[in-house]
């Protein structure tokens, strides 16, 4: 099967113009449909509601067009990241598998997809989540037909955080929560990025004293998300196959901090992109499809030497500093404010930095 990419700018909250535009005019069919990573333009909290207007008016779009059911089209891995601080431009990014046959020896974008098992609210944060997820991004490897891991350069994920309610539920069989509910959505991404990194060989299978404090343990392919829907991993996973057809290719590399904007081209060439020593967006010549990347402010409150000051900002979160800063640099190195960034990168890349990946057309 070949994989075909559509990046789509998102004109208001509920819009979806974009996808059915891709639709109507033969980029791909509705029922081709297997994922969608975008960025809505809300605050990225717990109240967030642009995320599940986006979700609602692409879902519906699916539901007009296509021929599965309801609950099909509610099995496909929405992931909505709330924000577009700085110059970040709301946007989604559509994967679709069709039939398509590829040439033996060229390797090109392989996508797959699978659920964890299920993940306790006494799980988040500790080894068996660890575990479960590795478990989940396996079988997601399977799906994609992708045997060797370092052909595996993205993986989205979407995980459950707690609640009251699910800190009361472990309580009443006698467990405890890692973490109070606040921290819930930090702690469950970074194990879920260890989860990711043990099942792709990345790092060996930490100890509990290890999760959520050594943070020379990471990934450099995880993107995380959590939320209050699922009770399980939701696991993206997207590759390079040899035979696959369609003329996408992925590649990742790290921004080592909030500034490396050659981390970001490095991550295009690893796609298969060349690019001069020095290059700038206009090198790119419209071959790059989208970049996807994770960071957040450096705890040491340091950016190459000199002192930051978003951590201890009262007024606005340092998650939305850090989220505009590196939204700022990619758009710069892209010559485009619509690239998907995200925040909460604990055991996702070097510490005050991030993973970086890169989708490019290399042509049929």
């Amino acid at each position: 099967m070949a994989v075909e990419v559509a990046k789509i700018e998102i004109k208001n909250v509920s819009d979806a113009s974009g996808l059915e535009a891709c639709i109507t005019g033969g980029q791909m069919a509705a029922d081709e449909v297997v994922a969608v990573i975008g960025k809505t333009e809300g605050n990225g909290g717990v109240n967030d509601f642009t995320r599940i207007l986006a979700d609602q008016a692409f879902r519906g779009v699916l539901m007009k067009h296509g021929s599965r059911s309801e609950d099909e089209v509610k099995q496909i891995p929405m992931v909505w990241s709330g924000g577009c601080d700085g110059v970040i431009t709301p946007h989604a990014t559509v994967f679709a598998r069709n039939d398509k046959t590829g040439t033996p020896g060229k390797d090109r974008l392989a996508i797959g997809q699978a659920m964890s098992p299920e993940i306790l609210p006494e799980d988040i944060g500790r080894p068996a989540m660890v575990e479960k997820v590795a478990v989940g991004v396996k079988a997601a490897m399977a799906d994609a037909g992708i045997t060797d891991p370092k052909d595996v350069h993205y993986v989205q994920t979407k995980t459950p955080l707690l609640t009251i309610e699910s800190i009361q539920d472990a309580e009443s069989r006698g467990q405890t929560a890692f973490c109070e509910v606040h921290d819930s959505m930090g702690v469950s991404n970074g194990t879920t990025g260890l989860g990711i990194a043990v099942a792709l060989g990345e790092v060996d299978m930490p100890k509990a004293e290890d999760i959520c404090r050594n943070f020379d343990l990471y990934s450099s392919v995880a993107s995380c998300s959590s939320g209050v829907e699922l009770d399980c991993a939701q696991i993206v996973l997207i590759g390079n196959r040899d035979g696959a057809g369609g003329r996408y290719r992925i590649g990742h590399s790290v921004m080592e901090d909030a500034l490396d904007i050659d981390g970001i081209y490095d991550a295009i060439r690893d796609a298969g992109l060349d690019l001069p020593e020095r290059a700038r967006a206009e090198d790119l010549n419209g071959k790059l499809v989208n970049c996807f990347m994770k960071c957040e402010a450096d705890r040491r409150g340091l950016l190459r030497g000199r002192r930051q000051i978003m951590l201890d900002d009262s007024d606005v979160h340092h998650h939305r500093h850090s989220k505009a800063a590196v939204g700022g640099v990619a758009a710069t190195a892209i010559g485009d404010p619509a690239v998907f960034v995200s925040v909460d990168a604990m055991h996702q890349g070097p510490h005050g930095g991030g993973p970086v990946i890169a989708i490019v057309d290399l042509g049929e």
